[in-house]
């Protein structure tokens, strides 16, 4: 006998239209929830179906919606139709020789939310948001198994509430990787690293802003790339015929794997500037020191925490214009992007603009990007269309 939970009378509307998340307040009784993976059904006060789901607790809620037929089971053929289904919507890009990282499964966008799975040549990463969705691995690495021609599946397991990762050997069956590997994006070469902890060394949802910035953006102007990570923009500013390149990131281990990233593309890193800083810190000192840039590019965390400040895109990203347009020439272009998915792009120009307005600068917006097209969205989700990325020009 499956459970059942009945849904608040204002929230049935919303999950009869297609709604993914399940959500504690949308229950009328979600401490019934006791077993992660656990599939179950969403029904009305009549016991009337809605739809079949299965709890797994993530920051975003308990579980997951997989399926509105009530008779479909969520077994090994279950999640074989759905990876088929996703598998097909990205062939293209396994023909492709000059771009062969990307997202193969994007989670709600693909039918089954608490789920990624990515492709690095030849390599496949798949990433558990919970223990719930977990407990269905072995169906899943059964569907990568039978479509074969990997090297290797790797995992990342983020089973805290917080999305935090869970440290340990990523390896999970294949050939152990002999890393870093090289991935091509675009033409353009990148190093990752699929059993170094949480991240891998680049973030595949921006794949298309890169190719913008080397395309169109980039020639001729000294480039500022703040919160820069692994200076994966740095390459494809250097690339696109910047002047030159400075990339800031509080982590220390963001120079070594930044000088990496440079060197897999023949740059001699050594006309580049890499800091270790706080860039906070670092605007200040740009200001004392009088130096400007033709471009700045803001790609912070939706959050952040260091032992001087506390940093929310939500609230502090006009602030992080300001300070940006503080060091920018005029004519000068600001990258602006952010992944928080708690506020839409409208939002989220409303920011850049009360960073220009507080400033005293007038702006025009050249580009707007969102996710590429292997990052599946779910039209009934909008939160899963998470990136906002602006390309500003400072007019004065």
């Amino acid at each position: 006998m499956v459970m059942e939970l009945e849904v608040r009378k204002k929230d049935i509307k919303r999950y009869r239209d297609g709604y993914p998340l399940i959500i504690k307040d949308s229950l009328l009784h979600p401490e019934e929830l006791k077993e992660e993976g656990k599939v179950f059904h969403l029904v009305d006060s009549q016991r009337r179906f809605i739809a079949k789901g299965y709890y797994g607790k993530q920051n975003k809620g308990l579980g997951w919606v997989l399926s509105y037929k009530e008779g479909e089971k969520i077994d090994y053929l279950f999640f074989k139709d759905r990876l088929l289904k996703a598998l097909q919507k990205r062939s293209s890009f396994y023909q492709d020789s000059e771009t062969t990282a990307f997202r193969v499964f994007n989670g709600e966008g693909d039918g089954i939310g608490g789920l990624t799975i990515d492709y690095y040549d030849g390599y496949y990463l798949t990433t558990w948001y919970s223990e719930g969705i977990y407990s269905f691995k072995d169906k899943v690495i059964q569907v990568l198994d039978e479509l074969g021609d990997y090297h290797a599946i790797y995992e990342k397991k983020r089973f805290d509430t917080k999305g935090r990762y869970v440290d340990g050997d990523d390896f999970v069956k294949g050939e152990r990787g002999d890393f870093p590997i090289f991935i091509k994006e675009n033409g353009m070469n990148y190093a990752v690293d699929l059993n170094d902890g949480a991240m891998v060394g680049i973030f595949l949802d921006q794949r298309e802003v890169r190719k913008a910035i080397r395309d169109t953006y980039a020639t001729g102007r000294n480039v500022l790339n703040t919160f820069s990570y692994t200076g994966a923009f740095s390459v494809a500013a250097a690339l696109g015929g910047a002047v030159k390149t400075t990339s800031v990131d509080l982590a220390g281990r963001s120079k070594p794997k930044t000088i990496e990233q440079f060197s897999a593309n023949a740059i001699d890193f050594d006309q580049q500037d890499i800091i270790v800083m706080d860039v906070f810190d670092y605007f200040k000192y740009a200001k004392r020191k009088g130096l400007l840039f033709d471009m700045v590019v803001l790609d912070p965390p939706s959050f952040a925490r260091s032992k001087k400040r506390t940093f929310s895109t939500a609230k502090d990203y006009p602030g992080l214009v300001q300070d940006a347009l503080g060091v920018t020439e005029k004519n000068g272009i600001i990258v602006a992007s952010t992944n928080n998915a708690t506020f839409g792009m409208k939002k989220f120009k409303g920011f850049i603009e009360k960073g220009f307005r507080d400033s005293g600068s007038r702006y025009k917006i050249l580009d707007e990007f969102s996710l590429p097209g292997d990052f599946q969205k779910n039209r009934d989700y909008p939160q899963s269309n998470y990136l906002k990325v602006l390309i500003v020009k400072k007019l004065n």
